[in-house]
């Protein structure tokens, strides 16, 4: 299996609104597999991007195995960041259809 990211992000929780992400599950990608789950907040990601991390979605198929989904990028909209799997200036965060916790 080739490395995808530095990180991969299989679940995540919104707030209230569903606008912003309160936390998210990320493992590390190991390059031959995919590290055990651990819940961040959205500033911690934020932050590794910022620093020059990547991260992509992932999503588990019928076979149990580990699927590659998107690329997860910081876009800014009105001055905010906003984590989304999409290029839309909308203020929210998005990472697309992972399961949520």
């Amino acid at each position: 299996m080739a490395k995808w990211a530095d990180y991969c992000i299989s679940a995540v929780r919104y707030d209230e609104d569903e606008t912003h992400i309160d936390k998210v599950k990320v493992h590390e990608d190991k390059e031959d597999s995919i590290g055990s789950a651990s819940e961040w907040t959205r500033s911690s990601v934020a932050s590794k991007i910022d620093s020059g991390n990547t991260f992509v979605t992932i999503t588990k198929n019928s076979d149990d195995k580990w699927n590659k989904g998107e690329d997860v990028h910081i876009i800014k909209v009105n001055e905010k960041k906003y984590i989304r799997t999409d290029a839309n200036k909308k203020e929210s965060d998005n990472l697309g259809d992972l399961p949520t916790f």
